[in-house]
């Protein structure tokens, strides 16, 4: 399995997690998908990711929205990539569309065989067992505007995942509560950190804090 989990920020700070990234994907010329979370304003979006991952000597990319009519022809091709980038935007309308067009099982079948996923923000917690995080803290959440109810999605690791975290006391306090009830560790990034998995390994790139049955621990 070879995931790679972004919080956010921009180039220059997420350059160690790309070279991660590129190091997973280990072959010349490799065909990468860029799925954004809405087909809204993706176009741009896309060509910001094609700038981005240009100077790592990608050169083949797919854009492929999941809330717009598509055929199979295209469908085929994207699971013929390299590696599939999830971006961020609604977690709920992103996790929302995916289902719909039935893609969970085939984006988990993409992974078993090899295949390199990546996820930005949504994305990224798209690729946990649920996406609780999308909707926590009230204060710094998704709005829930599908009406979405089972939660549940690719169920890749044994973490939850939270980006885009401050090291605040305001955000201490709602994730040790939070962490509490849960039987999993909470791993929460700063932009610019991320979380890397190589099978049975797990790196932490930047500062990742991890919250766990009311606990706090400060990695990197």
């Amino acid at each position: 399995m070879k995931l790679v989990f972004y919080s956010g920020g921009d180039e220059v700070q997420n350059s160690c997690i790309d070279k991660s990234f590129v190091g997973l994907i280990g072959k010349k010329n490799p065909l990468v998908t860029f799925i954004p979370s809405s087909s809204y304003l993706a176009e741009q979006e896309f060509k910001t990711f094609i700038r981005h991952y240009s100077k790592y000597k990608i050169k083949k990319f797919l854009h492929f929205p999941v809330d717009v009519p598509f055929d199979q022809t295209l469908l085929n091709e994207v699971f013929k990539s390299d590696a599939i980038h999830l971006g961020g935007g609604n977690t709920f309308y992103f996790l929302n569309s995916l289902r719909k067009n039935h893609l969970i099982i085939q984006l988990k079948k993409f992974v078993e065989r090899g295949g390199v996923l990546t996820g930005l923000s949504a994305g990224a917690i798209l690729m946990t067992e649920n996406i609780e995080t999308a909707g926590y803290p009230e204060f710094d959440r998704d709005e829930n505007e599908v009406g979405l109810k089972n939660l549940s999605s690719l169920n890749l690791v044994d973490f939850l995942f939270f980006p885009h975290f401050r090291n605040s006391s305001r955000y201490d306090s709602a994730f040790k509560r939070f962490s509490k009830s849960k039987n999993k560790n909470i791993y929460a990034c700063p932009d610019g950190s991320g979380v890397v998995v190589n099978g049975d390994e797990i790196r932490f790139l930047g500062r990742v804090f991890v919250f766990s049955q009311g606990c706090k621990i400060t990695i990197n």
